[in-house]
């Protein structure tokens, strides 16, 4: 593993924590942000994954976002979703199964123009990238 990516890990393992430790809720730079973890295997290697990611409720689902900070490539656990897209969240103190799916054309724009006009973050994300940061949603099964 690289030093980013342990650095990546440490970061996340530290927001788990967290976030298990307070009921869902998470302070610091994510102070008032709807967080979840996801649980997914990794495409490649099986392996258990969790990651922390802020969402946007949409009906009875979650939409989360591929930002990866407005990097070149999408993150790894979008790879994941999009290899078995048969995963788990955790919300508050609930862990349930999910379905995830990738939105595209008009139900795409309408998440995420309201993400990035509720938390401009994602604007500033977008406008470091040339891709199309994913939103996908997830949806109990």
């Amino acid at each position: 593993m690289t030093a980013v990516s342990d650095q990546i890990n440490d970061f996340n393992s530290s927001i788990v924590e967290e976030f298990r430790g307070n009921a869902g809720v998470v302070g610091g730079m994510f102070a008032g942000v709807p967080m979840l973890l996801l649980h997914t295997k990794g495409a490649k290697s099986g392996a258990a994954r969790i990651n922390p990611l802020a969402y946007r409720p949409v009906g009875d689902a979650w939409a989360v976002f591929g930002s990866f900070g407005g990097a070149p490539k999408n993150p790894a656990w979008y790879h994941n979703v999009v290899a078995d897209p048969d995963v788990e969240i955790e919300v508050g103190t609930e862990r349930f199964p999910v379905r995830a799916r990738v939105t595209a054309g008009a139900e795409r724009e309408e998440i995420w123009s309201a993400q990035k006009r509720d938390r401009s973050t994602f604007a500033d994300y977008e406008a470091k990238t040339d891709r199309e940061i994913p939103v996908i949603l997830l949806e109990r099964r």
